[in-house]
């Protein structure tokens, strides 16, 4: 459904509110196909014309290191358990193929089933399921809609560019 040109873009709190609400949903949740190979998700349709996720993770699984490019966002939770790796910087946008990091970078947050967090635009970070037993759940929201993910490889404090997706690529 459209939004109206005049409607207010959606916070990263009300990302994240959204998220809460929507892991709270147990029947939805519920109703994710689990795969034992890869990631699974529902398309589901986000607050303010934002794009929302609901990913299913099979045990040992991730994103690898990525940002959103433009898009602010949150996500949260909805069962098992994830881990976040994220640096604790604002990198440049564009024009860069490598970069050495800083020391004391890098943060750790793990995500049990309820938790979440909401973050700003060019938040990179990487998303991992590191079970070896259990399937975790997790709802996603983004504003303004995913435009791209700039996907890196990270080898010690150096972090590189790998490619850019747009949104053809994932649907």
């Amino acid at each position: 459904m459209p939004v109206p040109p005049s409607a207010p873009a959606p916070t990263a709190a009300e990302l994240l509110d959204f998220v809460r609400r929507t892991a709270e949903d147990t029947a939805l949740v519920a109703s994710l196909p689990l795969d034992p190979e890869g990631r699974t998700w529902i398309r589901l349709d986000g607050p303010g014309g934002s794009e929302a996720w609901l990913i299913g993770w099979p045990p040992g699984t991730g994103t690898g290191w990525h940002d959103h490019a433009d898009s602010i966002g949150a996500f949260l939770t909805a069962a098992g358990t994830l881990r976040e790796h994220s640096l604790a910087a604002r990198l440049p946008t564009d024009g860069w193929k490598t970069l050495e990091l800083a020391e004391d970078i890098d943060r750790t947050r793990e995500l049990t089933a309820g938790r979440g967090r909401a973050f700003g635009r060019h938040h990179v970070h990487e998303v991992l399921n590191e079970s070896v037993s259990e399937h975790a759940v997790s709802v996603h929201a983004y504003y303004p809609p995913l435009p791209q993910i700039r996907r890196y490889s990270r080898a010690g404090a150096v972090l590189r560019l790998e490619q850019t997706e747009r949104p053809e690529d994932w649907q």
